[in-house]
């Protein structure tokens, strides 16, 4: 309980300054926020950390029938203030990662927030943490922790479709069905998920699929992994790929990534994109390809100049659905398939495998196995 007495006075580790547009830049060296005195603990509920990274959760507009065109005006306080009813599920305390549209989570965010989880976790204090988070890149950060996070306890990814200020905000709701899903141990083991709209999902299979209905978050092939019914989660799957304490991805001393960039495929696409993604410093490419992870004639030589310049391709498909089948060309075209990972989730884990190894038959080894 010293751990966690300690961590509600640090409600605030790297608030940013917030911006007048749903779309903003995080500085490189945010100012530190004053931590804010937290609620004595509730002896005998267990202990949640919300970690606030932005996103319409944490928006507002200027008319309450305004659901679209907001900014942020939230922090981690505001989001816990806003919701007195989870004091009766589990003693909560916030700490504010970033403030940003997640439109603009970068690696170094990822990074930080892992780390934080991790930190948070390892206490045997703590029984599980809730990541707010922007809904555009959601999977992509869930699907990241999805892989580097070192606990079986759970971890849930939330955020709203409507912004706070709006007559039906989503989030208030999403949010404590999310402390209620950390708080339960029968969340405990099932990788991270997300939770939107009543619905638990997991980070592999889950997209979002829709640009503003509050059912936007779903897992075509797969399906949900359970949902809350009065109050209480429940389970029906979860996944059977390597996630959490099962994986062989470590970032407790990375301070960056390798460069992966997306290339979609279409019709007579040129090779030049690919001379100008080397030319970036990419270290990898993932192919948001057509159909069966198919690419042009017309784009072949712009691969096989970024194959031979040492970047690894992976080849995903752009139909939203479906797995990329292992192709018997792949090894001699300097490329992998991607299973049924999207192009930003192939991305994630092309990044995380480019830290451990650029061989290919190692590589497409995480692609079946995450």
């Amino acid at each position: 309980m010293k751990n966690f007495a300690k961590s509600m006075y640090c409600t605030a580790t790297l608030l940013l300054a917030t911006l007048p547009s749903a779309a903003q830049t995080v500085p490189a060296a945010p100012p530190a926020a004053p931590a804010a005195p937290a609620p004595a603990p509730t002896t005998g509920l267990p202990n949640v950390v919300i970690l606030a990274t932005g996103g319409t959760i944490a928006s507002s507009a200027d008319s309450n029938t305004q659901v679209v065109n907001y900014s942020l005006s939230q922090t981690v306080n505001n989001l816990i203030n806003a919701v007195p009813a989870v004091t009766k599920v589990a003693n909560v305390t916030g700490e504010q990662v970033a403030n940003t549209g997640s439109q603009d989570i970068t690696t170094e965010i990822l990074l930080t927030l892992a780390k934080r989880i991790n930190v948070l976790l390892a206490s045997p204090d703590i029984s599980g943490v809730v990541v707010t988070h922007g809904t555009d890149t959601m999977e992509e950060t869930a699907y990241f922790l999805d892989l580097v996070v070192k606990s079986d306890k759970p971890v849930v990814m939330v955020g709203a479709m409507r912004p706070s200020s709006a007559l039906s905000a989503d989030g208030p709701f999403n949010l404590y069905q999310a402390v209620q899903l950390a708080a339960n141990p029968t969340a405990t083991g099932k990788g991270v998920m997300v939770l939107l709209n009543d619905r638990i999902s997991a980070a592999r299979y889950v997209t979002k699929t829709n640009t503003s209905a509050l059912d936007t978050f779903k897992s075509p092939e797969q399906g949900y992994m359970g949902a809350f019914v009065g109050g209480k989660p429940y389970f029906y799957t979860q996944p059977t790929q390597v996630h959490t304490t099962g994986s062989d991805f470590d970032v407790s001393t990375l301070t960056s990534l390798p460069p992966v960039e997306i290339l979609y495929g279409y019709q007579n696409n040129a090779g030049y994109l690919y001379d100008a993604a080397v030319q970036a410093g990419a270290k990898g490419i993932v192919l948001a390809a057509t159909g069966n992870g198919t690419v042009s004639t017309a784009s072949k030589k712009g691969l096989a100049d970024a194959v031979a310049k040492g970047v690894v391709i992976a080849r995903s498909s752009r139909t939203g659905s479906g797995t990329v089948t292992p192709s018997p060309d792949d090894l001699k075209n300097g490329s992998v398939s991607t299973d049924s990972l999207n192009p930003q989730k192939a991305r994630i884990l092309l990044m995380l495998a480019l830290t451990k190894t650029t061989d290919l038959n190692k590589i497409q080894a995480y692609f079946d196995r995450y």
